[in-house]
């Protein structure tokens, strides 16, 4: 097991090199002059060169590259200020390093994310089980019929429709909005109930589809039906043996989903009006704070990895075939 974690673990330092690389040369290379971006319409020669050497890029994009990496281990100092390790740049927009922005927003994210998946892994699971339990009724009927068109809905569809009827008008839910856990706990699960609700609903609408189409693929291997030949109750069978063939799939998509949640739900975080980092990676882009957008890019890359390395290590841990490959 530690050799297979081992192995994963440098390949995904690979990809990440490979990533920052990729972004920082279309990020710093590709754009004609990115200090333009930074300093405006009205920028003049004085004010330019002086932008230019704030963000680094008087210099070759080799040195500059080799400047940002060493700066995440060692550190970086700026004309503006100090940038410690790991340094991903220092935003002069906001006068302080990215790093400290991009922590500021992460409790916002990771609530969102982590409590969002909570509740579709929850009701998705439950309901594609129940739905296999009972393949052929009219329950399995319904759950399906929903889930395809639920699966079908976007969250800038739902989410304005669920604060008109939720909160607006009924008053049945708290206008969404983020307090800290430790400050509030009551307050941190009432002001994002409602943005998880509606982010779990899409996700719901998919795991409970394929917890389904999963449980019912199991029913058919041999092992179960070894199973029941042998006498055993259809609970047995069906917690036991086919469950947990089930959950390989569902690991794998998990691990992709929820990576991609923490690395920032733009629609869900604009809709509800929360400061997480998808709204910050927007806002980096329409005010060109290049190096606010470079960092939150590579901390969001990083984020998929190590939830990918972690689903790997899960999927070994449900099949050992899987260490071996």
């Amino acid at each position: 097991m530690l050799r297979f974690l081992l192995r994963r673990s440098l390949g995904a330092i690979a990809i990440l090199l490979i990533i920052s690389a990729v972004t920082f040369f279309l990020f710093y290379a590709i754009p004609r002059n990115p200090a333009l971006l930074a300093c405006g319409k009205t920028c003049t020669p004085d004010q330019l060169a002086i932008v230019e050497h704030n963000l680094g890029i008087d210099k070759p994009v080799p040195t500059q590259y080799w400047e940002y990496m060493v700066g995440l281990f060692t550190g970086r100092d700026f004309p503006a200020g100090s940038c410690p390790a790991p340094c991903l740049g220092f935003s002069f927009t906001d006068n302080r390093p990215v790093l400290d922005t991009i922590l500021d927003r992460l409790p916002t994210t990771l609530s969102l994310s982590i409590g969002g998946a909570v509740v579709f892994l929850i009701v998705g699971l439950g309901l594609g089980m129940l739905a296999a339990w009972r393949r052929g009724t009219l329950l399995d009927k319904t759950v399906s019929s929903a889930s395809l068109v639920l699966s079908s809905a976007q969250i800038y569809f739902l989410g304005p429709l669920a604060l008109a009827l939720l909160v607006h008008n009924t008053q049945i839910l708290s206008q969404p909005k983020y307090v800290p856990l430790t400050d509030d706990p009551m307050g941190w699960f009432n002001g994002l109930l409602l943005p998880w609700l509606v982010l779990a609903t899409i996700f719901t609408a998919n795991y409970t589809r394929m917890s389904r189409a999963a449980l019912i693929e199991q029913l058919r291997e041999d092992h179960v039906r070894a199973a029941k030949a042998k006498g055993m109750s259809r609970p047995t069978v069906f917690f036991r043996y086919a469950w947990r063939g089930s959950l390989i799939p569902i690991v794998t998509i998990f691990g992709i989903d929820l990576g991609s949640l923490f690395g920032g739900a733009m629609i869900t975080e604009f809709t509800f009006n929360l400061p997480g980092l998808g709204r910050l990676a927007v806002n980096s882009v329409t005010e060109s704070n290049l190096p606010m957008l470079m960092g939150v890019m590579l901390f969001a890359a990083l984020m998929i990895v190590l939830f990918n390395i972690l689903v790997d290590a899960c999927y070994a841990l449900i099949d050992p075939r899987v260490r071996l490959a």
